[in-house]
């Protein structure tokens, strides 16, 4: 899995790429702590590259999207194939996540 955040349109954007599991979610998870606490941040999980989410990638996932909305922020997902869409809604993720 590789982690890229970018800075653009004032949001903050983590592009996932590959399998995020049990092996690479706490490597997910260093890589966007260094953002999600700032105020009003908007952070997005572009996920067009992604491959895979396991239960703890979902967890990273739940994660940051309650440590940017107690800052007062917006979290995103976007870009979900069909397979990560599936996951996000077989979980229900998707009735509290904003999904674009």
């Amino acid at each position: 899995m590789e982690v890229k955040i970018l800075d653009q349109n004032n949001e903050k954007i983590a592009a996932i790429a590959g399998r995020v599991d049990t092996v690479t979610s706490s490597d997910l998870e260093n890589a966007v702590s260094q953002v999600w606490n700032e105020p009003s941040v908007t952070l997005v999980f572009d996920c067009a590259q992604m491959e895979y989410i396991s239960s703890s990638g979902l967890r990273v996932v739940l994660k940051a999207h309650k440590q940017v909305t107690a800052a007062g922020g917006k979290f995103i997902l976007r870009n979900l194939n069909s397979d990560v869409r599936s996951v996000i809604d077989l979980t229900g993720f998707s009735r509290i996540l904003t999904i674009e």
